[in-house]
């Protein structure tokens, strides 16, 4: 099997899985906006959320990020059993970390949740530093969670950490089907806490049957532990750096209109399906590839890698933005609008969908170049890219913001997103020369110019046959169904028809077997 065809199929198999898995996550968002609606009791509980896997979320995909080259660098030299002491040194000063952050995050609860969400006030406030403090031990469950994962990805296993999303899933749509009825945004939290520890737990086995034994041993003079401090720590700032324009997206829209703040958050999962399922699939198999390209010195590999991912990135994103702008409206209606949430969160979730998706391309690219500069152990491009991101994003906020509402928002993290990509991409033909900018742009043309007529299609299809069909929802969901796969298998086609050879690639890899 050839290295593109293992990328694709790595790619598919995550991909699946991570679609399943985000299948139940949006029955998971559909249920608690039906269950919960979309006003002061979700904003208040997506605040806390945000509160709580704050921190924990931005240094453990630090962690993550620099865990993998690290252990593949153990296993080069000192084998299996060099990796899986690492692995807890590491989980056991994880877990230490996470304890202290935990408890500072007990009794600073007020400040955050005043810092994140200045506009809530008695009640509300008081409601979100109740939700975040039943949330902390997230805070330790994400710890093992992202230590087991990176061990998995750097031994180039990629199942386990793939479904960890199912029981995940599970369990909140348990609670939501059948204990969720008249019930207090309480329980919601208690269940996330729950939901949370099968994330790791659901790597166990995986690790168990690798040799790996849990023993108290700490050694804080490792050498690898000290490099890891050293790697993390520009990776940690900008990832934190990330996570301040969720804050600040957030802050600005408490101060906004009741149901601002979920619209955003239904919106923006929304857009992040595509990442998380396909692009993330893409990049978690190919920065173990270029880690070890890296450490090889070996260049020409190293831009192969980079271009057949970033060829497969717009091959799906292209056609994602267009089919998202141009049905924004009617999938919030179909999927979300019942019980709650009702026509009004379902114009301003829709509107804010659409100024997210104008960023879906730029937000991909960037999470693939970011894992280049990763793979060459260079942590500080990136960080400072974050901050540029950051203040192109406030500077936005505040022009877009009065004009335009929480759709302001949306679109200045959109634009934000997209300029730093640019800045990233000039950056790294400096230090790798010439990676291939136009076959980049030739690929682009053409998933645009595929995905143009497949626009027309699925507009023809839904607005135009569907609308002489009955306004029911069941005969419209149907309708939506067909008209995107039909859609999709047109754009398949002339990807064919057009040449752009990734497409092949990318069914050959799935197809292939051996």
């Amino acid at each position: 099997m050839t290295k593109q065809q293992k990328i694709a199929k790595s790619a598919a198999m995550i991909a699946i899985f991570t679609l399943i898995s985000k299948a139940l996550g949006f029955i998971r968002e559909v249920m608690i906006a039906s269950k919960f609606g979309s006003g002061m009791e979700t904003d208040t509980y997506f605040v806390a959320m945000t509160a709580t896997v704050l921190i924990m979320g931005t240094l453990g995909a630090a962690l993550n990020t620099t865990l993998i080259p690290i252990f593949s660098e153990i296993g080069e030299r000192h084998g299996r059993k060099g990796k899986l002491k690492y692995l807890n040194n590491i989980l056991n000063v994880v877990f230490l970390i996470t304890i202290i952050l935990a408890l500072l995050g007990f009794f600073l609860s007020p400040v955050i949740i005043k810092i994140l969400a200045k506009g809530f006030q008695g009640e509300q406030y008081d409601l979100a530093v109740k939700l975040n403090r039943i949330g902390l031990p997230i805070v330790i469950f994400l710890g093992f969670t992202y230590v087991f994962s990176g061990f998995l990805h750097s031994s180039e296993k990629f199942g386990p950490p793939a479904i960890m999303g199912l029981p995940y899933n599970f369990v909140f749509l348990i609670y939501l089907y059948f204990l969720a009825d008249n019930a207090d945004i309480s329980g919601l939290m208690i269940v996330s806490v729950i939901a949370a520890s099968t994330q790791f737990l659901i790597q166990v086995p995986a690790i168990k049957s690798m040799g790996y034994k849990y023993s108290l041993d700490v050694n804080l003079g490792d050498l690898y532990l000290k490099k890891a401090l050293v790697l993390v720590l520009p990776v940690l700032l900008g990832s934190a750096v990330q996570q301040i324009n969720v804050i600040i997206d957030k802050t600005l829209a408490s101060d906004l209109i009741e149901g601002s703040i979920s619209a955003l958050t239904y919106a923006s999962r929304i857009n992040d399906l595509i990442i998380s399922v396909f692009v993330m699939a893409i990049t978690t198999v190919i920065f173990p590839m270029l880690s070890k390209a890296f450490s090889q010195e070996d260049n020409r590999k190293v831009k192969e890698i980079l271009g057949q991912g970033i060829n497969i990135i717009l091959i799906i994103t292209v056609p994602a933005t267009i089919g998202i702008l141009m049905l924004a409206e009617p999938m919030v209606h179909l999927f979300f609008e019942r019980g709650a949430f009702d026509e009004m969160a379902t114009y301003m979730t829709s509107q804010a969908l659409i100024f997210y998706s104008i960023g879906l391309i730029g937000s991909s690219l960037r999470m693939m170049l970011n894992k280049v500069y990763y793979s060459f152990q260079d942590t500080t491009t990136p960080m400072i890219n974050g901050v540029i991101a950051v203040v192109i994003n406030v500077i936005l906020n505040l022009v877009l913001i009065k004009p335009m509402g929480h759709t302001g928002l949306a679109l200045a993290t959109s634009i934000s997103a997209t300029v730093t990509t640019l800045i990233l991409f000039l950056d790294l033909r400096q230090k790798l020369g010439p990676i291939g900018l136009i076959k980049y742009l030739v690929c682009f043309v053409k998933t645009l110019a595929a995905s143009g007529i497949m626009a027309i299609i699925v507009y023809l299809l839904f607005y135009k046959l569907g609308g002489l069909l009955p306004s029911i929802k069941i005969v419209q969901m149907a309708i939506l169904f067909i008209s995107v796969a039909l859609g999709a298998a047109l754009y398949f086609i002339l990807c064919c028809v057009f040449r752009i050879k990734e497409m092949k690639v990318l069914i050959k890899g799935i197809l292939r077997r051996r």
